[in-house]
């Protein structure tokens, strides 16, 4: 969920699709895998499963950024089309990225089933629909660009892991759909039948909601982080 921010002569595009596929794994592997260590760890208490979930979520995320951000960490295709459209990566790159998310976030749901002993796909049940689910995606992913383009666009690019862990710590907790912020990790949680998942019903909504709270966000970022212009 943060930008690649490698050198120009750094990473290749190999290497960095390869980056985003085991990432976004990852990163689904602990929402899906957490979700269901946490229904069966404390089934009589949702608020703290979703607690254990929360946690589990941003602490992987820190650690994927710092491990792989120099590389590729972005995790997700808002982030990505964000980079698109401020011009730090070119289209090719950014169909490339996008698609190694979307792979890597389908594998993470299938290692999650298979780790606590279930089908490999499951296809999810969990019928999450109606206006204030989709307002609350628009604001997740709104904070989310704001968060990650605007500690990299000030040039704190070292504090992009924490600020974007801590962010989605939270906002599982402040949105009313617990922030799922990523169509690609929206389309992998339609594979698992479990805490985390989304009925494939539900998801393209989910998707619509996260590229226009994308864009929204792209606007702010765009005007308040733009360079001032000269007094006169």
């Amino acid at each position: 969920m943060g930008p690649s921010l490698g050198p120009s002569l750094g990473p290749s595009l190999g290497q960095r699709a390869v980056a985003e596929v085991v990432g976004t794994a990852l990163l689904v592997a602990a929402v899906v895998g957490s979700g269901i260590a946490a229904s069966r760890l404390s089934p009589d208490d949702v608020g703290l499963q979703l607690l254990e979930n929360s946690l589990v979520t941003g602490a992987a995320l820190v650690a994927l950024i710092l491990t792989l951000q120099s590389v590729s960490a972005s995790f997700n295709p808002v982030v990505t089309l964000v980079e698109r459209a401020l011009g730090r990566i070119g289209t090719t790159t950014a169909l490339v990225l996008i698609g190694a998310q979307v792979v890597g976030g389908a594998l993470g749901a299938v290692v999650a089933n298979l780790m606590f002993d279930l089908s490999a796909v499951s296809v999810s049940t969990h019928d999450r629909s109606g206006g204030p689910l989709w307002l609350a995606e628009v604001v997740a992913s709104l904070g989310l660009v704001l968060i990650v383009f605007g500690t990299v666009l000030s040039e704190r690019p070292e504090t992009v892991a924490y600020a974007v862990g801590g962010y989605i710590t939270a906002a599982y907790w402040f949105t009313s759909s617990t922030s799922f912020a990523n169509p690609a990790v929206t389309i992998a949680r339609t594979l698992s039948d479990t805490f985390a998942g989304i009925a494939p019903a539900s998801a393209p909504a989910f998707v619509l909601c996260q590229v226009v709270g994308g864009a929204l966000g792209l606007a702010l970022v765009s005007y308040l982080f733009r360079s001032p212009r000269p007094t006169r």
